[in-house]
């Protein structure tokens, strides 16, 4: 049986990723996978003119960002759109929720609480780079979408 979580935010560590040129971001795991079993909470910093994540959509997790200072560039199907504190911004599972958000500020960090559904296993579309990553329990594999194979394939 699931127990309360009850935290502060200083005193999750933060863990910080450089994982390529142009995304660099720290996030503390509010709530994090494996510990709650439908809800995922974050706080995520990204450095000016930086991204966190390259643009994207899932096809199961659910995500809303609140914003709470910066501000911001944020791709979507739509076209790019200006954020800034105390914005809410909702992605549904499916590609109408494609989303990248890029820090635009020269000197302010841009700061935001990430609320996410947990599903056991996510499939994640890549729209530029034409990627497909599987995320889960145990599962953090990311394949070009042009390498496909049929079903039978080797059996």
């Amino acid at each position: 049986m699931q127990e309360i979580i009850h935290t502060k935010i200083t005193d999750v560590k933060a863990e910080h990723k450089n994982p390529h040129d142009g995304y660099e971001y720290s996030y503390r795991a509010l709530v994090p996978y494996g510990l709650a079993e439908q809800c995922k909470v974050y706080l995520y910093e990204i450095p000016p003119g930086k991204s966190a994540y390259p643009y994207h959509y899932h096809t199961k997790n659910e995500e809303t960002f609140y914003i709470i200072s910066g501000k911001g560039t944020l791709k979507t199907p739509q076209g790019d759109k200006k954020v800034s504190s105390g914005e809410i911004l909702y992605f549904p599972a499916n590609e109408n929720g494609a989303h990248k958000l890029t820090n635009t500020s020269e000197t302010e960090t841009l700061v935001y609480l990430d609320f996410d559904t947990d599903n056991k296993v996510d499939v994640a579309f890549y729209p530029d780079s034409e990627k497909i990553g599987i995320w889960g329990k145990n599962v953090r594999q990311v394949y070009r979408t042009n390498q496909q194979v049929d079903y039978y394939d080797g059996e």
